[in-house]
């Protein structure tokens, strides 16, 4: 491996401190950029709490009371820039007020409730993104739908921008994938990102049949499955030595097809998803 990176080395014109130095860079900027999600998670909230009508100084206040360590109002500044969360002082047109309320984001209770106990598939899914860092010089994000019951991974996208679009192509997948059979208790669950409380996306949910849950703020647990599923995607898949966008999607592509058709679980009578489902189905 040592000889290997020396040779790429010479022949990209980097010295070999150089590389490991830019990699490093790749890793931070993932932690950064995921890090920088979950404060916003928390930023939004309180955001819509003031109904748009706070500013720097009151996140900092707010954000006081409720965290130990309280956020620099430096990285609140660049936060609510990044994530476009403006003071909003000015007294709005109540024409225009009434049809911005339509498009408002929207939580969604805890329908599932932690009840990862099912026998019926295609009753329960969740989904949700993770970041893929790299070599090809993008960050890259892959969006998963796992089915509850069988523990398959019936959708799934890889892209390198964050933009709706990653999740509408799951959902578009997820529907081939269902192909009209939509159970009618049918339900997806998800946190409380940007993506899902989005209301084109959630019009979507409702238009497929599908009745929409999230998990409580800042409760990962509550997506437990989804969270399983992504830690040994990134035990099992050396995604971080991918050197484009081609290659990572064909990692990310033999992996899915070894989860579902040929890696055996012992909590699914030693079977794989696939043999699972057939197994539910049948019994």
């Amino acid at each position: 491996m040592k000889n290997s990176v020396d040779a790429l080395c010479l022949t990209a014109g980097v010295s070999r401190s150089g590389y490991y130095a830019w990699l490093k860079k790749i890793e931070q900027h993932a932690i950064r950029e995921e890090q920088d999600y979950r404060d916003y998670l928390l930023l939004k909230s309180i955001y819509d709490a003031h109904r748009g009508k706070i500013g720097y100084r009151n996140f900092y206040m707010a954000l006081a009371e409720l965290l130990e360590t309280p956020m620099n109002h430096k990285k609140i500044l660049r936060l609510m820039r990044k994530f476009n969360l403006f003071a909003n002082v000015r007294r709005a047109n109540p024409y225009k007020q009434l049809a911005k309320a339509t498009q408002e984001h929207t939580v969604c209770p805890n329908l599932l409730n932690r009840e990862f106990e099912q026998d019926e598939p295609g009753k329960v899914f969740v989904t949700d993104i993770t970041y893929l860092p790299n070599r090809s010089g993008k960050m890259a994000y892959l969006s998963c739908v796992k089915d509850v019951a069988s523990r398959e991974i019936v959708a799934y996208e890889v892209t390198t921008t964050l933009t709706m679009e990653i999740v509408y192509r799951t959902l578009k997948k997820l529907k081939d994938a269902l192909d009209g059979n939509v159970h009618p208790e049918a339900m997806i669950h998800s946190d409380q990102g940007f993506h899902y409380t989005h209301p084109e996306y959630q019009q979507r949910v409702k238009e497929m049949g599908l009745a929409q849950s999230m998990s409580r703020r800042g409760n990962c647990i509550d997506n437990a499955p989804m969270e399983s599923f992504f830690g040994h995607f990134k035990d099992e898949v050396d995604f971080k030595q991918a050197t484009s966008l081609a290659e990572l999607k064909g990692l990310v592509d033999d992996y899915m097809d070894h989860y579902n058709g040929t890696r055996k679980q012992w909590s699914l009578k030693k079977m794989t998803p696939a043999q699972y489902r057939s197994h539910l189905i049948a019994a």
